[in-house]
């Protein structure tokens, strides 16, 4: 039995949390403040609109729901159409000292040697990863300051955004999204996908701080400690760097190529981070894609996939303080942690 990474729990959804438009039979869950399944009305858990959505007339057809058992499909197809993936001799990781559910919290460095021991930087070549790692040092880490945004970092995104669009991951992300009536047209997808991500929002005083990427991808410092900071690349190209220091790890996925799932400990310029999960070894897209299937799908819950024929989940959460487009949520963050 493989320890369980921790996670905290808030609560929050990228639909409107109290309306059944567009959750017709989604499967009950009691985290949910009311509920679109056949059966809600029986519990009187019903959301107020759910016969206008669900009811007789069906606005919201019950299969624009996305199952449980379509997450398990449709994240296999996307783990199998991962084709700028390392490969096995791509990377060699040491993961050394594997930590006790007791000592994670300890802050000692338990592994002298780093975790990457060798990483192909021709991968980094792929337009997908070098227009991925264009996008690392455009941010301040520390919540509190407010992030400029110039003209150049937005083609950044912009580049980055239509990069992954050409790969087959995140164009079977796109027609699964599209038969479910999330989007109309490529253009809707890139552009929600540009403000779930890039939209910048305050966590601290009101500052513009944060955004779903940042804190994910390149991660930041809040209260003294490492805050999100979920990417192999990123960790790489930092500890080679000498600025991150690889502690220990607590959790190693059953995989026995690439992409895996490591639950770490490092610290990153002196701050801690007491368990960092992390795939190691995907493509950018790859983990940009399974986030946002996640986030789409399963907001603010965990989201269960298959993966290789292993089962993996991953936990969203939104930012509840400010929206987009009419309602929207934006990404608070997206990390993977054991089934």
């Amino acid at each position: 039995h493989r320890p369980a990474l921790l996670f905290l729990s808030p609560k929050a959804l990228y639909t409107d949390p109290s309306s059944c438009r567009g959750r017709c039979d989604e499967p009950y869950s009691h985290e949910d403040e009311c509920h679109c399944d056949p059966d809600c009305q029986s519990r009187n858990s019903c959301c107020g609109d759910y016969l206008e959505h669900c009811g007789e007339e069906r606005f919201s057809r019950s299969h624009d729901a996305i199952s449980d058992e379509e997450l398990l499909h449709v994240s296999e197809q996307l783990y199998g159409a991962d084709h700028n993936k390392a490969q096995p001799d791509d990377i060699t990781i040491n993961p050394q000292h594997r930590a006790g559910p007791d000592e994670t919290g300890l802050q000692e460095d338990r592994s002298p040697k780093p975790l990457y021991a060798y990483v192909n930087e021709k991968l980094f070549s792929k337009p997908t990863y070098s227009s991925f790692i264009r996008l690392l040092d455009n941010y301040q880490r520390a919540t509190g300051r407010e992030e400029e945004v110039t003209a150049e970092e937005l083609r950044e995104q912009d580049v980055f955004l239509h990069e992954a669009m050409k790969t087959e991951l995140v164009r079977k992300l796109f027609a699964f999204l599209r038969s479910k009536n999330r989007y109309g047209s490529e253009q809707e997808f890139l552009r929600d996908l540009k403000e779930m991500w890039f939209g910048l929002y305050s966590r601290g005083d009101g500052e513009r701080d944060s955004s779903g990427f940042e804190h994910v991808f390149s991660g930041e410092i809040k209260k003294g400690k490492v805050s999100g900071f979920h990417n192999w690349i990123r960790f790489y190209l930092l500890e080679k760097q000498g600025l991150v220091n690889y502690f220990s790890h607590n959790f190693d996925g059953p995989w026995d190529t690439y992409p895996d799932v490591l639950g770490l400990q490092f610290s990153w310029d002196g701050f801690y981070k007491e368990v960092g999960s992390a795939f190691i070894g995907c493509s950018p897209e790859f983990e940009f894609g399974i986030y946002t299937l996640c986030f789409i799908a399963r907001p603010g819950k965990a989201c269960h996939l298959s993966l290789g024929g292993h089962s993996v989940s991953i936990q969203t959460y939104t930012w509840t303080k400010s929206t987009y487009s009419h309602g929207k949520k934006y990404i608070a963050t997206a990390y993977v942690i054991s089934p």
